[in-house]
């Protein structure tokens, strides 16, 4: 079973579309399609919200750029924000017309007005955006199955041990009966296989079945089988922060995740604080740190992670302030200049790291190169829109209001998955 995986977001958008082929003997063009419109009507702008620092649409998009599987991999959508979310994580934009943009049209119907625009799409691959479990794997797996195996279509589905029984009316006096059980013989949980039910996460299919039959599902088929753990379904699974625990646990995190994070920078105006300076009538200056913050920079240091604090020359905050926090948080202060990249690459090489080994948390333009190669790197949820981009993650608060804490809590998280794994790949090796 693959492990969750973090992005690796150096990755430019030409290399994750030309990294997405993936070499061949037939010459069929296979395209990966999310349809994000973007008047969702239960939770406004619901492809591009933010689910465990990563917009809902990039779970999805990852998975299928890494995956290397597809020619091309497309987003169908009619809004400019959405359009912007998915070229920053590899996709291609097809601009839905607005005749399939309403709240009745389907999504074959959605499809087939993009077949009829891109010719050269032999096997369409269409992924929901509600499904942020997926990983290359499943995406591979069950490709396969047409490109190897010779089928038409393929979807996914998930075992269920749910009892069904007959809906009736209220107030009728018709008595109910049950569609999949014989009560009289109710069989135990690990007596009974259950049930293969679609959990919604792809339909793949040739050109010639969406076109000639209409729908996905036709032609020889067959389905993928998914485990539970990976059946996350934002469309019923409103209740977004227990989704965010499914995804943090089981979501794919990218290619490339540091087994264990030894080194932290962290920005101080910014992250740590909010930017504001406060003057005294004295003329003392002050800054507010939060505890919640301080608390998280300990819990690293405790799991012997080292933590830097960053400022840079132009940082108004005053050296008397800087010594204070250095000595309450007890890690070291460092100055940085324009460019923080070419100052913090030389205390890496001394330290023997590489920079997958390293967290990153910034705030600014400035940041965007250490953000970009940090194997973890996260901003603060009111950091401007070019930082957001190279984050890896994006913190739920506002610098100096527990962004910090979310974050250290993000990379204990991972250390934790990353031991688990190896834990479990130590039995794996010693039963085999």
């Amino acid at each position: 079973m693959a492990s969750a995986r973090r992005r690796n977001n150096e990755t430019s958008l030409d290399e994750c579309q030309s990294s997405s082929k993936l070499p061949r003997n037939d010459k069929s063009h296979i395209a990966a399609l999310i349809l994000a419109r973007g008047g969702s009507k239960g939770i406004p702008l619901k492809n591009i919200k933010m689910l465990a620092g990563v917009p809902l649409i990039g779970w999805v998009l990852r998975a299928a750029v890494d995956s290397e599987m597809f020619d091309s991999v497309w987003v169908s959508t009619d809004h400019d924000k959405i359009e912007e979310v998915a070229k920053a994580w590899g996709a291609q934009v097809h601009r839905r017309s607005p005749k399939v943009s309403r709240d009745f049209s389907s999504s074959v119907e959605t499809i087939q007005e993009f077949l009829e625009h891109h010719k050269e799409v032999d096997i369409v691959c269409h992924f929901q955006a509600t499904s942020p479990c997926l990983h290359p794997f499943h995406v591979k797996e069950a490709l396969e199955k047409i490109t190897v195996h010779g089928y038409d279509s393929v979807f996914a589905v998930v075992r269920r041990h749910q009892f069904r029984w007959k809906e009736v009316e209220k107030g009728s006096g018709e008595q109910t009966v049950p569609f999949n059980l014989e009560p009289a013989k109710r069989p135990r949980r690990q007596d009974w296989p259950g049930e293969l039910c679609e959990n919604g996460s792809f339909y793949f299919a040739k050109k010639e079945i969406i076109e000639k039959e209409g729908h996905l599902q036709g032609g020889k088929l067959t389905y993928y089988e998914m485990l539970p753990e990976y059946s996350v379904d934002i469309d019923v699974d409103i209740d977004w922060p227990v989704a965010e625990q499914r995804v943090l646990r089981y979501g794919y995190f990218g290619k490339v995740t540091p087994e264990v994070v030894r080194l932290m920078f962290c920005n101080i105006s910014g992250c740590l604080t909010d930017g504001k300076i406060f003057m005294s009538v004295s003329g003392e200056a002050m800054v507010s740190v939060n505890t919640r913050d301080t608390t998280g920079l300990r819990m690293l240091q405790e799991e012997q992670v080292e933590v830097i604090l960053l400022t840079t020359e132009k940082d108004p905050i005053d050296p008397a302030l800087l010594k204070k926090l250095e000595d309450r948080i007890k890690c070291k202060v460092e100055k940085v200049g324009k460019e923080p990249l070419n100052d913090l690459q030389s205390i890496v090489e001394k330290k023997k790291l590489e920079w997958k080994d390293v967290a990153f948390m910034g705030f600014d333009q400035a940041d965007v190169k250490c953000l970009n190669l940090a194997g973890l790197s996260a901003v603060p949820d009111d950091a401007p829109a070019v930082a957001k981009k190279a984050a890896k993650y994006i913190c739920r608060p506002a610098g100096g209001s527990g962004a910090v804490r979310e974050f250290t809590e993000h990379i204990l998280l991972q250390k934790q998955m990353a031991k688990s794994q190896r834990e479990q790949d130590r039995i794996d090796r010693h039963n085999f």
